[in-house]
């Protein structure tokens, strides 16, 4: 999570203390190893290599752990939303695990949430407004897919399509009252990099209040101005962006793991 302001305030809130937490989940989809991904990267060193990183080597990194999952994965046939019920029960677990983490480090600290499949999003945005009742949220959503299906329109029943969707509060009810949604404004949210989207999804994308940049867009001068003028816009009304990152946005032309990999993706460093 990043805070919106002036540059002053964001000068000051890099060296605010940063909480890690995991979300064991692929629960929303129709194969498990996501749930493995926050044990993976703690493995790899995460908290060494962002105390590495330019600007983030004076940030408090705490680790706070997983909410407990078990199983992180189970198969469903279920057409319209896999795994109901376990992401119900899920997503509040995450969501007070967020809380309980953000609580005690003070009113500037980040959240770095390691998924697990998309859900975990919606459930970490339900944490975020429970620690900071007050602060309004805008979120970014970076993915190759929409993510804003609902069990109405999904044509898998992969509820790891419909987080984004959750989080503006588009849904059934009980998956919405699961992550505490709507947790963002629709005219607060943007898809970047989205390209693979459903007829029904992109018929919903295209007559919300959501900004959308395609892949293909943010290779383009113009393309960046737009997504400048859009953050512009909302961060002069909200406290702090929240960013979600499916590695899918990225293209797969590229050297990184990827499950579900898809061309003509955004590709940094080279004109996006």
């Amino acid at each position: 999570m990043m805070p919106a302001g002036a540059p002053a305030r964001m000068l000051v809130v890099m060296s605010a203390p940063i909480i890690l937490v995991g979300s064991p989940t692929a629960l929303g989809g129709h194969f498990g190893g996501m749930e493995r991904t926050p044990a993976e990267l703690r493995a790899l060193d995460i908290m060494g290599r962002i105390r590495a990183r330019p600007g983030l080597g004076d940030a408090p990194i705490h680790d706070a752990g997983d909410p407990p999952n078990e199983p992180g994965w189970a198969p469903d046939p279920d057409p319209q939303a896999k795994n109901r019920a376990r992401i119900c029960a899920y997503l509040p677990r995450l969501a007070e695990h967020v809380r309980g983490a953000l609580a005690p480090a003070g009113p500037d600290a980040r959240l770095l949430l390691l998924g697990g499949d998309c859900t975990s999003h919606a459930g970490a945005m339900a944490g975020l407004r429970r620690a900071r009742r007050d602060r309004r949220l805008a979120i970014v959503w970076f993915d190759a897919h929409g993510d804003f299906n609902t069990p109405d329109s999904t044509p898998s029943g992969n509820v790891w399509g419909m987080p984004f969707a959750m989080i503006v509060g588009r849904g059934d009810g009980d998956l919405l009252a699961a992550c505490d949604a709507p947790t963002a404004r629709e005219g607060d949210a943007a898809l970047l990099g989205g390209q693979v989207l459903d007829e029904a999804e992109s018929r919903m994308l295209a007559s919300s209040r959501v900004a959308h940049f395609g892949a293909g867009m943010l290779g383009t001068d113009a393309g960046m101005a737009a997504l400048a003028a859009w953050a512009r816009v909302v961060a002069g009304r909200v406290d702090a962006f929240y960013v979600a990152f499916d590695m899918d946005a990225l293209d797969a032309s590229g050297d990184w793991a990827l499950a579900m990999r898809e061309p003509d993706g955004l590709r940094p460093g080279r004109g996006s």
